[in-house]
């Protein structure tokens, strides 16, 4: 929506730079690891979706970047500058994880973070298979997803806890339901001209097309990604997942359903699973971002750039 409503870089992908490309290298200060951290960058798609001249950027990083945040700012704002406009925009969602880096290597950065109901959110990030529950979880993919997402949304807001500006908090349902309303609020907060007629007739990328783990709704033209858990939740895992994550869902103003939640079976023994998986994804992150074993794990995660 932002790259439609026009003045922003167009740039059709993730750029995915601060989850699985900078945590491979220690410290992009020291150029060798620029080089390194460079090289993968260019043979992925990630460059190739830039447009950028290979040479000149190459260039630019080599001898003008010193941090993360400096390498995406360069990439991003030669994109723009080749485009002829002024503003650019990122939207990778385990950058979510990483703010409080990115607000200090960007600091004119301006977050806006997009929420989204967790049962929504667990149905199609089960149906993308990109939360991997652990082997003797496999029959409880939309559950464990579903943690994840509590997990995510938590990340996100303790970096909220700490900043007093350039801060935004935005309902996914909100900006489905009222699009004009919600986009005004979004372009008074970035001080940007969000119209919703504009951004209608030029449609760029999911606006035309939705980006969904759900085609066969797309196609069908009976498309309706809000309150989708409500028919598609695996059978007796809502009532589960509702006990586990209900708290911070009925905290967010999104209702439950009339479980009992006395009657979800082994409480007690659930509760201890969304413990473990908080503790699992807590200490993965930490590896990730500070020992050399953790870039074992951005490896394993980097098949897709």
């Amino acid at each position: 929506m932002l790259l439609s409503a026009g003045g922003f870089a167009i740039y059709l992908t993730e750029s995915k730079l601060f989850d699985l490309v900078f945590p491979q290298f220690a410290d992009l200060s020291l150029k060798k690891h620029r080089r390194k951290a460079l090289d993968l960058w260019l043979q992925s798609k990630l460059f190739t979706l830039s447009g950028l001249d290979r040479a000149y950027i190459e260039s630019q990083i080599l001898n003008q970047c010193r941090s993360g945040g400096d390498f995406l700012r360069i990439v991003m704002e030669e994109i723009a500058r080749k485009q002829n406009v002024e503003r650019w925009a990122e939207n990778t969602p385990e950058h979510v994880l990483h703010l409080t880096r990115i607000k200090k290597e960007i600091p004119d950065a301006i977050i806006i973070h997009m929420i989204r109901d967790g049962r929504d959110v667990a149905l199609s990030l089960d149906k993308k298979g990109w939360v991997r529950p652990w082997p003797w979880h496999t029959g409880h993919g939309a559950l464990v997803a579903g943690l994840y997402w509590e997990w995510l949304l938590d990340k996100g807001r303790e970096y909220q806890r700490t900043v007093d500006r350039n801060y935004m908090e935005v309902r996914y349902e909100q900006l489905v339901n009222s699009p004009a309303q919600t986009l005004s609020q979004i372009g008074q907060f970035i001080d940007h001209d969000l119209d919703y007629a504009q951004i209608q007739r030029v449609g760029i990328g999911s606006v035309s097309e939705p980006n969904t783990s759900f085609v066969a709704e797309s196609i069908s033209g009976s498309f309706d990604p809000v309150g989708r858990w409500r028919k598609g939740f695996p059978r007796g895992e809502l009532a589960i997942l509702e006990h586990l994550i209900g708290p911070t869902l009925q905290s967010l103003g999104y209702p439950l359903t009339a479980h009992d939640s006395s009657r979800v079976p082994h409480q007690a023994a659930w509760k201890r699973v969304r413990a473990a998986y908080r503790c699992y994804w807590d200490l993965k992150l930490w590896l990730k971002m500070k020992t050399a074993f953790g870039r074992f794990f951005v490896k394993a995660d980097s098949s897709d750039l």
